[in-house]
């Protein structure tokens, strides 16, 4: 009945997972007690769980990221611990096993469940507002997309307590994969995973595309849009490209698995080489997927806090369009040393020296436009600073590294580690975090508290400095990344200094939740009653903090870039004539396919196939039902939008966003 699980399935045996998973367990069980003593389910399930605003649904990938960031932390710390411990003959305190679930759980949480809800919630949140539009596309599907993203993101979860996760790394290269190489349900949870989030990730990108170019407000060409929304352009095309190669290859390792199929083995005609192609087919516009929207963060806020439109604008749009493009003729330096030959290898080599040139046209735009200008360093600011620096040094590794020759001497290095994280981190993160300070205010109507951000920044930037400096040199001293315990002495300073830079930025972590609970106890006296604290230039900044359900009374009209800053200060209509307002009702198929998904997810993983057919059938009687359902939009009155125009500015610092 229960198919491959059995209690030895859980490890009991285990303190360290025991531990968390209590942990887990008295944390959630705390929450669900908590909502339920203020009496707060019916508006959970109606102000969240069902909602289709995107604004709403933006915030949920952003909480979703930032506690899936916590748990990825968690095994980053567990790694660099344990690498202290396990030198001179010592092997530790994670046996190698649980290690080597550790790094591949870090970096599947990470990429996948970290830095993509991070930008994907950045993107649903502001790209509506910059094109004043009233919502995306997709609104029903749109809250899907959220809820299959959380599902994928809980089995991991699970695999901590019931099972366990792959061993293999977060890309699973065959012939570790194959099942004749990982016979447990590791490998399995990981595939499952992916699929259910890899599906949401797809959807979200149609979404986002077809808002981009069909939902934009008048007179707004795109020669017209705020970069970051062309940067979201950008990102989701690449999603919509990439992303169905990862779901075919992850498809085709599935088969070899449960079916016996030789995709990915050297029996019966398989490669293994295939899926690492494929892979990274997916894998390096993945990169871009996550930076490009950074990108688009760190030129609004340089724009908006130098005083001054952004310098370079069409040469930045360029820019961001030939990174697109590009992005999709460099995955094969990632496997320079496998044998492709040095034609093959010299062209790869200088088409990924050649994406440094658009990267590098950015950076100096950057420059330019905070040249002259009357720099506010707020929070943002700091962080793209910090961004500026890190990302340049990331960016010249990248370029050292793509030298062939030189990839020979540093691959599987714990240089390459360095690198990759301080293009992630010091890219994407640092994006994430400025969006996340510059936008906070207009989500909830108050602004974070600064100090304590500013102090987060700099925990950060300096144990980022001390985690990762000396894995560059520990490279070239030859150690190999994935090792989980050494012999070599001159190994250990090198990484005590990288298990202090990463409890410095856990440091900053913590600074991170204080700030939150600080600014939320003292919401009244960090109050936006204008809507636009920071004296911003785009459309989001036009409308009350936080926004009205419908974004926009009376959609705007544009007549050129930067419309908003430019209509500043001018006289406006003291009536303006409203109308009725048609918007979607709140759906509950999200949150539904969601329970679906997991549930037959599990299954899948553990071949209880009666459950797994069960919740399939269940997904696509939830799909039919929400595709039949009558009367899926309400009508806001041009009375009730007076209503709420009114109060708007009055209600402002509400932290609960005004609804009709």
């Amino acid at each position: 009945m229960f198919g491959k699980l059995t209690l030895h399935d859980i490890p009991f045996d285990q303190p360290i997972i025991m531990a968390t998973c209590a942990a887990i367990l008295i944390g959630g069980a705390a929450v669900l007690g908590l909502i339920t003593y203020l009496g707060r389910w019916r508006w959970l399930w109606t102000e969240w769980i069902t909602s289709v605003d995107h604004k709403r649904v933006g915030l949920m990938y952003i909480m979703l990221a930032l506690v899936m960031l916590l748990r990825g932390f968690a095994d980053a710390i567990m790694m660099r611990t344990q690498l202290v411990l396990a030198g001179g003959g010592h092997l530790g305190y994670l046996p190698p096993e649980h290690y080597h679930q550790v790094f591949s759980a870090h970096g599947t949480i990470m990429i996948f469940f970290v830095a993509m809800p991070f930008v994907v919630g950045l993107m649903n949140f502001v790209v509506p507002l910059q094109i004043g539009a009233r919502d995306v596309a997709f609104p029903v599907l749109n809250s899907i997309s959220f809820w299959l993203t959380a599902a994928g993101a809980l089995l991991p979860n699970i695999a901590l307590g019931v099972g366990e996760f792959a061993r293999t790394g977060w890309l699973a290269y065959p012939p570790l994969s194959e099942l004749a190489f990982s016979p447990g349900v590791g490998v399995d949870y990981y595939l499952v995973a992916l699929q259910i989030s890899g599906i949401g990730t797809l959807l979200s990108g149609i979404n986002l595309i077809t808002t981009i170019l069909k939902m934009r407000a008048p007179g707004m060409e795109l020669g017209m849009m705020p970069v970051f929304t062309w940067t979201a352009l950008g990102s989701n095309m690449l999603i919509v490209a990439s992303f169905p190669i990862l779901t075919v290859t992850f498809g085709l390792l599935m088969l070899d698995r449960y079916l016996g199929f030789h995709f990915f083995t050297n029996d019966a005609g398989g490669s293994p080489m295939m899926f690492i192609n494929l892979i990274w087919c997916w894998g390096h516009p993945e990169v871009y997927i996550l930076i490009l929207p950074a990108f688009g963060v760190f030129s609004e806020v340089i724009a908006t806090f130098s005083g001054k439109p952004l310098f370079g604008y069409r040469s930045m749009v360029v820019a961001t369009l030939v990174i697109t493009i590009l992005a999709f003729v460099v995955w094969l330096h990632h496997f320079f040393t496998m044998g492709a030959g040095a034609d093959v290898n010299a062209f790869f080599g200088v088409a990924t020296m050649i994406i440094a040139i658009p990267t590098g046209v950015k950076v100096f735009n950057w420059l330019f436009t905070m040249y002259g200008g009357r720099i506010r360093f707020e929070t943002p600011v700091l962080w793209t600073l910090g961004f500026m620096v890190t990302f340049v040094i990331g960016g010249m590794t990248g370029v050292l590294m793509a030298v062939p020759s030189n990839d020979f001497l540093l691959h599987n290095s714990l240089f390459l580690v360095a690198h990759f994280h301080n293009v992630i981190i010091g890219g994407v993160l640092f994006g994430c975090f400025a969006g996340m300070n510059y936008w906070f205010p207009k989500a909830f109507g108050f602004l974070l508290e600064p100090r304590l951000g500013k102090a987060a920044f700099w925990c950060w930037l300096i144990g980022f400095y001390l985690a990762f400096m000396p894995l560059y040199v520990l490279g070239f001293l030859g150690m190999t990344r994935r090792m989980n315990h050494y012999d070599n002495p001159a190994w250990t300073p090198y990484l005590l200094v990288a298990c202090a830079g990463a409890f410095l930025i856990f440091g900053g972590i913590v600074l991170q939740i204080l700030q939150l609970v600080v600014s939320i106890r003292t919401w009244r006296s960090r109050r936006d009653l204008t809507g636009d604290p920071w004296d911003g230039r785009t459309f989001e900044w036009s409308v009350a903090s936080p926004p009205p359900v419908y974004n926009f009374a009376l959609t705007p009209e544009v007549d050129g870039l930067d419309a908003y800053w430019r209509a500043k200060g001018a006289a406006r209509s003291e009536s303006p004539a409203y109308e009725d307002i048609e918007l979607p009702k709140n759906a509950p198929a999200g949150f539904l396919l969601a329970f679906c998904a997991v549930a037959t997810g599990f299954a899948v993983v553990w071949h209880i196939w009666w459950l797994a057919l069960g919740g399939f059938a269940a997904a696509i009687a939830v799909l039919i039902a929400s595709s039949w359902r009558a009367h899926a939009e309400y009508v806001v009155s041009a009375d009730e939008v007076a209503d709420i125009e009114r109060r708007g500015r009055i209600t402002a610092g509400s932290p609960v966003c005004i609804r009709a």
